[in-house]
């Protein structure tokens, strides 16, 4: 199986990151790609909820979401939107932060609510409160694709193992971590986190990441971490695509799932607690 993963620097300009998407996403299918992921927040990276509320809409209206689509089906390439910024049904007044998988045929079949919200102090001058503006998810999500299963997540969720394991056991042969990760802490913990959940369920982890000081015409500029990163089911490091926004291409060879979780079968070992807790 060959991924694509997608390293943008999208601005709060959803127009704007279409055709830079569209351009990557014809980039990737001229080199075989047969699925292509892009990072958290594609289509707008802001700090300003007016400037969001101007110009995110609902998934039905949503014109990024119509050209993602369209561009799917002309080339035959499955997409991931790693995630989109889109408005909530009412009578919701957040956004959500939705994850779609997109057929090669421009159906998107399969769609995940971010379910953890990166509420954090990292610093004194870096502080996030993404329940503010985002409602979170509830629903866990496995898809099926020609070639593995996919059980999909969003940036904040690598923080919370269980998710992961709970792919896992519902058949994840690659979990997808679409991210904007923090330079505050993606030194840190970025990698660690990706390999450890790698390790722990035996899957591929593909994790592509927005990276720079984004533009914004309204409101503060956020600045990300980068380092898009594919992670093998024993934990090799597959690829590190460092800062450079582009196109970073990977052959998956899907037996290794099946090998990592025979030597290690971690999954089936599951016992229940007793005790105070």
């Amino acid at each position: 199986m060959r991924v694509a993963l997608l390293q943008t620097c999208s601005s709060d300009d959803p127009a704007e990151n279409l055709v830079t998407v569209q351009g990557l996403l014809r980039e990737a299918a001229k080199q075989g790609a047969q699925l292509a992921l892009m990072p958290e927040v594609t289509n707008c990276v802001s700090m300003d909820r007016a400037h969001q509320a101007d110009v995110l809409k609902l998934e039905a209206d949503d014109p990024f979401l119509a050209g993602l689509t369209e561009t799917a089906r002309a080339l035959g390439l499955w997409v991931l939107a790693g995630s989109m910024a889109l408005k909530a049904e009412p009578p919701e007044t957040r956004f959500v932060n939705r994850s779609l998988l997109i057929d090669d045929r421009g159906a998107v079949v399969a769609r995940y609510d971010k379910m953890h919200m990166f509420d954090v102090q990292v610093s004194e001058t870096e502080t996030y409160r993404e329940s503010s503006g985002y409602a979170p998810g509830s629903r866990a999500v496995v898809v099926d694709t020609p070639w593995a299963r996919l059980g999909l997540s969003i940036c904040y969720d690598v923080r919370f193992a269980y998710l992961y394991r709970a792919l896992a056991q519902a058949g994840a042969d690659i979990l997808t971590v679409p991210s904007a990760f923090s330079p505050g802490t993606g030194p840190a913990h970025w990698q660690t986190l990706l390999q450890a959940r790698a390790i722990e369920t035996g899957c591929f982890v593909l994790a592509p990441a927005q990276s720079g000081t984004h533009s914004a015409r309204s409101g503060r500029a956020r600045t990300t971490y980068g380092h898009s990163m594919v992670i093998a089911p024993w934990g090799e490091v597959l690829l590190d695509a460092g800062i450079e926004t582009g196109v970073f291409v990977v052959d998956l060879d899907l037996s290794k799932v099946k090998e990592a979780r025979r030597k290690i079968p971690s999954l089936t070992h599951d016992r229940s607690l007793e005790g105070p807790l």
